[in-house]
This record gives structure tokens, C-alpha cells and sequence, in this order.
């Protein structure tokens, strides 16, 4: 299979701007000739932001002309070249280019800089691995115009992510009339298939590694429905422990429960049924966003922040279905009015059970923006969740030594969640300093007291920055983290960028059985997995939430936009697993389940 390399042209910021547009994006030859765009025409690898070491501020960076390429090794590299945020001339990379190394096209590892030259911007970089030399061969263009060629080895020793490290220089440096290495040259029909297609340069990979890639960055399709259990049945009730198994386009399977027809009784009839499916209409909430559903004791509780009277009040329902929450009465949970210190900016009310109790963490102020703080709630022994009087007030989350865990005017905390791990419980929260300098928002992680669990039992943690175009577009901002588990992995799908159109989802993922307080065990997917290009009509799709049905499904709650300036509101939809059991959160129930598998048939003899 071929695979393009390139970037785009930039659109209207809000839409698909210069920090999105400037990331290597890939697409596949299809047999019609033509070259199809994998993850919803969006980038698939972004260069990571530099650190400021006097104030630990961020400068974001964006790259372009990547160059893919096989490594001798097996796998492969990106050779990029590094620019500003907005695809301006990055001095801090003078000389040198961006390295990236990948086993299978959709993980990448940000290696460093190779350095090219002794200064001066470099404009275009081509490579590849020449056999006879047994080293790679390396031709680049200077900002002069001129195409300088030499060999060299990506040491693996030499493999450094901090950008004051580079790989070694290309030997035999000279210069030529052409480029050694040609780059391929497309006719139109061949790029039609995608928007603002700025190309790079494809290579041929393995059927394997082709169709993991579709796998991964396809969006996939229901393609066939069976039966749980072979027929003939002998009975109703024999019938009613059959579930329907829908087959899919990436390889994965999924059990749905069937809604069988009332059918007289009979021998050797045939009795059909209907898949079971819940359905949204997205929006189902308007000016309600950070969505968050619960499933307990038999019923479904939903909670968001209220948008429409600007965060002052938390309303909740309650229903005995999953659709039934889309019409079931508001009570109200919190306003700002009730305690003391709790004036306003209500936002991301999240239930969590610790220890057996239940409790709401959620943030609010005791004034002003910048005095926003983690708050917890728990529901007293025996009390009804949808009831506000049972609940206890609001407790301001602290530190192990028992103070603030922020101070109030220069640093704000927020969006705080619950994981279970190895017996343990922690929480996760977003936490934004604004003086001496506005750093931006960053996630951190620190365990809890099971028994009081707004008390911190160890120092806080950074897990995770706005590092990458897709997480820094428009504010360096990472929030809204959320806990899912699957297969024996533990997830974190968290927010990322402005609160506008801008609005992702991305992935954090810990080496499980390792320290999770320890940064350097987590990793992050290079991509959103959900943003404005993953449903149409869909814009600033984030802050997302999980519930688990009562058949065993994962709905994924998040809020979005209706059009680029339309307000916060709830959405849901149901979580697909991929092949290695990663959430993907971009298949539409049309996708899901089509009209065509939703009726099954079983004979009852």
C-alpha cells in the first residue's frame, strides 16, 4: 500500500488553523488511483512545544515538509522541518531539523534535532537509506535555495528529546545541483479527494501495516449482525438469553441486547427482533456542558455545568433509562448562593463513588475567576442523589499538609476525577497558575484519603502540557480528565485548547503495574481523538465523561457546538474500542448500527 505524506493549507483559524494545518497528515492510495485522507483529513504527528526553563512557560511549535522514510531497523522516520507555532522561522532549531521514529505509522516518538548545517533555516529535507553505503542519505535546501547532500546514521544512543540535543550531522556534506533524492510529482486527480493537500512524499508499506493503519485511523462501519448462540431455541425464555453480535469494518466484534416481538405461541416459528439502541439527538441539552452520567442502583443520573444562567446553578436528573435522561425533570443540585464561599462559577459537577460513598467534585469560586477551586460533596447514608438536601456542603479540596491546594488570586484548580488503580485511588485535575506568569492549564495527579477524599495523601504531580498545536491552539490549556479502563489498561481522555470550535479530546495512557505517579510512565497520543473535523455539524466537541449501560456498553457523554458560535451543549454517543481496546469516539450511531442489521431473526421449535 502507498501512503502520502503531507500537510494542508490553513483555513479560517477557528476552523482548521495554521497550528492544525502545520502537522503531518497521512493518506492512503485507494484502488480507484486516488489518495483518500486517514483521521478526518486532520494531522496524525505534531512537533512538541519548547519550555521556557525560567518560568515554565510554553512556546508552541508547528512543522513542515515531513519526510517519511523506512529505517533500516524496520519501522520508520519522519524528517521534518521545525517552525514557529504559526509556520514562521524557528531559530531555536537553526540548522537542524525535527527526527521523529515510528513502529507502525500511527505512534511516534519525538527523537530530537539532527543538526544539517552549522546555522541558518533549512528549508526542505529529503532521506532516505542507501543500501550500498549501509547509511542513510541525507539532501536538504538552505534558505539560500541551494541543496546541500551527505550520509549519516540515527545512532540510537544519540536519541535525545530535548531540543538543545542533537542527533549527529550528516558526513561528507556537499553541495549539488539537484536534490539527490527526488520528490514524487502527482497529477491532479490523484489529491482530489483532500482539502488543502500540501504533499510530501508517499512510501510503500506492508499490507500489515497498511491495513492497521486503516484500522486505526478509518472510521468504522457496522457490517454485519449474527446471533450469540446457533438456533434453533426451544423456548422464549431460552431466547431471551441470546444476544445479537455486531461484526465491524476495523475487525471488532460487540454483544447488543435484543428487543424480541411479542409472537403467539407456536412450534417452529420464526420470531424476530430489534437490536437495542439508545438515541440521541446531538444536542440533547442545550447551554449544558462537561456532561457527566452515572448508573446506579437500577436508575441513570446526569449532571452538567450550566451554561445558561452563566455557571451559577448545578441541576440534576434522574431516569430508569439511559434515553429517559433526555426528558426527565431538572432538580437542582448547588447554586451560589446556599454556602458560604461558594459565589459562582459552578462548573464540572463529576459523581464519583470512594470507598462505597458517593460523592460530586465539582469547582466554584468564592468570587472571582481566579479564586476557582476543586470542591467536594457527599450524599449522607441512605440519601437519594436527586435530592440537594442530602448532600453535604461543599469541602474545598487540600493539600497532604492540609492547606489550599492552590493559592486563591494566582493559581486555579479544576475538573477533578477519581482513578482506581492497584487498590489505590487518586484524582486528577487541571490546575492553571496565572501569577507571577500565566502558564497555562496542565494536568496533575496526586492519591487521596479514601475516608476524607479531599485530602491529598502525596505532592502533587504534572502529567501531562498543552504541548502539542491541537492542545495550545488559541490557549495552552489541558482539562476535563476522565478515567476508562479496558482490557486491564487504565485510559485518560482529557480536553485540550480553547473552550471555542477549537475544543479536542486527546489520550493519556500509563505502563500499567508502574508508578503512576512518576510523569515519565505515561504516554500520549500524538492526535485528538475527537475534535471539529470528526462528526460534521459537530464543533468544539471535549470535556467528555463514560457511563457503562446496564447491557454492558460504554456511552460516551461530551459537549459540543452546534455551529462554530453556537452555545455549550450536551452530546452522547456510544464508545467504540478499537483493535488495541483505545476508545474511538467518532462513530455515529448511522455508523454504528445501520437500518439494515437492526432486525434479526431466530426460529423457536
Amino acid at each position: 500500500m502507498e501512503i502520502l505524506s503531507y500537510t494542508r493549507q490553513p483555513k479560517e483559524d477557528i476552523i482548521y488553523g495554521k497550528r492544525m494545518a502545520y502537522s503531518m497528515h497521512l493518506a492512503y492510495r485507494g484502488e480507484d488511483g486516488k489518495f483518500h485522507p486517514y483521521h478526518h483529513n486532520e494531522g496524525i504527528l505534531y512537533a512538541r512545544a519548547l519550555q521556557n526553563p525560567e518560568d515554565g512557560t510554553l512556546d508552541a511549535r508547528s512543522l513542515k515538509r515531513p519526510w517519511l522514510f523506512e529505517m533500516k531497523e524496520g519501522g520508520y522516520g519522519v524528517l521534518a522541518v521545525r517552525t514557529g507555532a504559526e509556520g514562521e522561522a524557528d531559530l531555536a532549531s537553526d540548522g537542524c531539523v525535527l527526527f521523529f521514529a515510528s513502529r507502525d505509522l500511527v505512534h511516534y516518538e519525538e527523537k530530537g534535532l539532527c543538526r544539517l548545517q552549522e546555522d541558518g533555516v533549512v528549508a526542505e529535507v529529503r532521506c532516505t537509506y542507501d543500501a550500498g553505503e549501509k547509511a542513510y542519505r541525507i539532501c536538504w535546501k538552505t534558505e539560500a535555495g541551494k541543496w546541500m547532500e551527505g550520509v549519516g546514521e540515527f545512532r540510537e544512543y544519540a536519541w535525545e528529546s530535548a531540543p538543545k540535543d542533537t542527533l549527529p550531522r550528516p558526513d561528507s556534506v556537499q553541495e549539488t545541483e539537484e536534490p539527490v533524492i527526488p520528490v514524487p510529482s502527482f497529477a491532479p486527480a490523484e489529491l482530489e479527494e483532500i482539502e488543502g493537500v500540501v504533499p510530501c512524499n508517499t512510501v510503500e508499506v506492508s499490507e500489515e501495516t497498511g491495513a492497521y493503519l486503516s484500522k486505526k485511523l478509518l472510521v468504522p462501519i457496522c457490517i454485519g449482525m449474527t446471533l450469540s448462540k446457533e438456533g434453533p431455541f426451544h423456548s422464549v425464555e431460552e431466547l431471551k438469553t441470546v444476544k445479537a453480535v455486531a461484526s465491524y469494518s476495523d475487525g471488532t466484534k460487540v454483544e447488543r441486547k435484543i428487543d424480541w416481538e411479542e409472537t403467539a405461541e407456536g412450534d417452529n416459528r420464526v420470531v424476530r427482533g430489534r437490536v437495542h439502541q439508545e438515541h440521541f439527538p446531538n444536542p440533547f441539552a442545550q447551554y449544558r456542558a462537561d456532561p457527566v452520567c452515572m448508573y446506579r442502583d437500577g436508575k441513570y443520573y446526569f449532571i452538567a455545568t450550566n451554561d445558561a444562567d452563566d455557571n451559577h446553578t448545578l441541576y440534576m436528573r434522574c431516569a430508569d433509562t439511559l434515553e429517559g435522561i433526555l426528558t426527565a425533570k431538572e432538580e437542582l443540585f448547588l447554586d451560589s448562593e446556599t454556602y458560604p464561599g461558594i459565589g459562582g462559577l459552578l462548573w464540572a459537577p463529576e459523581f464519583h463513588e470512594v470507598d462505597g460513598k458517593l460523592y460530586v467534585f465539582h469547582a466554584a469560586t468564592s468570587g472571582e475567576f481566579y479564586h476557582e477551586e476543586s470542591r467536594v460533596r457527599k450524599l449522607r447514608e441512605g440519601g437519594d442523589p436527586i435530592c440537594k438536601e442530602d448532600w453535604s456542603a461543599p469541602v474545598m479540596v487540600v493539600k497532604k499538609d492540609g492547606s489550599p491546594l492552590c493559592e486563591e488570586g494566582k493559581v486555579i484548580s479544576l475538573d477533578m476525577t477519581t482513578i482506581d488503580y492497584e487498590g489505590k485511588t487518586y484524582v486528577m485535575w487541571s490546575q492553571r497558575q496565572f501569577l507571577p506568569v500565566d502558564q497555562g492549564a496542565w494536568l496533575y495527579l496526586a492519591q487521596i484519603d479514601e475516608k476524607e477524599p479531599w485530602k491529598l495523601l502525596t505532592d502533587p504531580v504534572c502529567i501531562a502540557k498543552p504541548e502539542y498545536g491541537w492542545e495550545n491552539n488559541h490557549t495552552y490549556v489541558v482539562e476535563g480528565p476522565y478515567a476508562l479502563e479496558k482490557n486491564g489498561q487504565l485510559m485518560i481522555t482529557y480536553a485540550a485548547a480553547a473552550v471555542d470550535a477549537t475544543y479536542t479530546v486527546g489520550l493519556l495512557k500509563p505502563v500499567m503495574g508502574s508508578d503512576i505517579l512518576n510523569p515519565e510512565n505515561w504516554s500520549k497520543s500524538n492526535y485528538p481523538l475527537m475534535s471539529s473535523a470528526s462528526v460534521e455539524g459537530e464543533y468544539g466537541t471535549g470535556h467528555n465523561s463514560y457511563v457503562t449501560d446496564e447491557n454492558g456498553l460504554v456511552w460516551n457523554f461530551y459537549h459540543m457546538r452546534a455551529g462554530v458560535d453556537g452555545p455549550r451543549s450536551s452530546a452522547a454517543r456510544r464508545t467504540h474500542f478499537d483493535i488495541d481496546g483505545e476508545p474511538m469516539l467518532d462513530v455515529t450511531e448511522e455508523r454504528d448500527l445501520p437500518e439494515e442489521f437492526r432486525t434479526v431473526e431466530a426460529r423457536i421449535l
